[in-house]
């Protein structure tokens, strides 16, 4: 084989779509579903590619492109993440809608998934820019999207604002104030309290049961955070408080390594100003990959996709394996870490607590009630702990591993569903 089919090959075994699609095979043969069930449930219902134009602050017109996938809506409207990064692009977008709607089922919301992306790098525009690209894309998709229909939230370089500009177009396009159009909102407009922390709040939550479930106490426990973005940094300030000890964090400029306990605020200083990286000299880290193999009780990947891989899989020693991110874990990584007897936490469980604060916040709206941030909390503990101990019960009855159980959950949910529809 030559060195070019073999990148060919490894490229294509790190596609996030073939991923979910190899998941969804795996899951459904234990659960015996129909050939025709697991097709419908490998590919979305629809995907949707817009271009659409945006005038710079120079007065040059730059066409943009994007895209919304979304995937099941048996069980009800389709819900996901939109982004903004460069690396956008439509197998992408198509596989984070179907790990949404596995991620929804397996903690019991009544939603598929759904998932949006802009090719761009928002670094490279103003605040008034990029004001127009979230209102030039909304005003692309607004046939698409609505609150019975798919209802988008934040995700990568996407934040509360940009939300709330696209639900002012979105408002202004149907003629009434809709808030329900969109989560992850400003508390202002209809935002939920506690949905800035959740996805982080929810990895905890989990967290806590499965170092439970190991017979292992928090307090002292070590950990170390691949992406420290807002959830890696809020994960990391909610384990401190529960006396755990953060070793190690890695952005895209570098990581950080001191076994006695880094300086959170120093390192929080530092990213929000120049770089982690001008943390002490001594306490950095030759290569940010080197983070993955540290001798840590905890181990939370929270940047992007495919960061454990068959590659770097043997050198991981961290007990638990939290999976932050969407789609962190190759399937070759999941099977040698199964085998190591590294408890993984998937990506569909452990970072669902954002999609569930979502689902409060869209219920609000629909209400035009607003909860306090204490019992936002105390609903998605509930929620996330009933969840994970399904999952582990399910882990333990077939021998299999805990991402296995949690599609086995959710396809299970997905396809009575269907059946009740008369779809299938």
């Amino acid at each position: 084989m030559t060195i070019a089919q073999e990148t060919e090959n490894r490229a294509e075994s790190l596609n996030p779509y073939h991923i979910v699609q190899s998941q969804i095979e795996q899951a459904a043969a234990r659960l015996g579903l129909p050939r025709h069930v697991i097709e419908i449930m490998k590919k979305p219902k629809r995907v949707l590619s817009v271009s659409f134009p945006v005038k710079l602050d120079d007065g040059t017109i730059r066409v943009f492109e994007g895209f919304r996938s979304q995937h099941n809506d048996a069980i009800g409207p389709t819900k996901g993440g939109i982004r903004f990064h460069p690396d956008v692009n439509e197998d992408e977008v198509k596989a984070l809608s179907m790990w949404m709607s596995f991620k929804c089922g397996v903690v019991g919301l009544p939603y598929g998934g759904g998932k949006g992306g802009v090719i761009c790098d928002p670094h490279q525009y103003s605040e008034s820019e990029i004001e127009r690209i979230s209102r030039g894309f909304m005003e692309a998709i607004a046939d698409f999207i609505g609150p019975d229909k798919d209802i988008p939230a934040p995700d990568v370089y996407t934040t509360p604002q940009i939300m709330g500009w696209m639900m002012d177009t979105y408002s202004r396009l149907k003629g009434s104030y809709s808030p329900g159009v969109i989560t992850g909102k400003p508390l202002s407009i209809g935002g939920s309290q506690g949905r800035s922390s959740a996805t982080a709040q929810g990895c905890v939550y989990t967290i806590a049961e499965a170092m439970n479930h190991l017979g292992k106490k928090l307090q002292g426990a070590t950990v170390a955070i691949q992406g420290f973005g807002n959830a890696g940094r809020t994960a990391a300030d909610l384990l401190a408080e529960l006396g755990c000890r953060i070793v190690a964090v890695s952005d895209s400029k570098g990581a950080l390594y001191q076994p006695e306990g880094l300086d959170l605020a120093e390192v929080k200083r530092l990213k929000d100003g120049s770089a982690i990286t001008d943390y002490p000299a001594q306490y950095r880290l030759q290569r940010a990959e080197e983070i993955l193999g540290l001798d840590v009780d905890i181990l939370i990947p929270a940047a992007l996709e495919n960061v454990i891989t068959a590659q770097n899989a043997h050198q991981i020693k961290a007990k638990i394996v939290a999976e932050a991110a969407n789609g962190p874990t190759t399937p070759e990584a999941d099977r040698i870490l199964f085998a190591k007897g590294v408890l993984v936490i998937p990506d569909i469980l452990a970072n669902a607590g954002g999609v569930t604060v979502s689902y409060f916040e869209w219920v609000q709206n629909l209400m035009h009630y607003y909860w306090s941030e204490q019992e936002v909390n105390e609903k998605l503990r509930a929620i996330m702990i009933q969840s994970y101990q399904a999952v582990s019960q399910l882990a333990g009855e077939h021998q299999t591993d805990f991402r296995t159980a949690a599609y086995m959950i959710s396809l299970k949910r997905i396809h009575e569903a269907m059946r009740a529809r008369g779809w299938v």
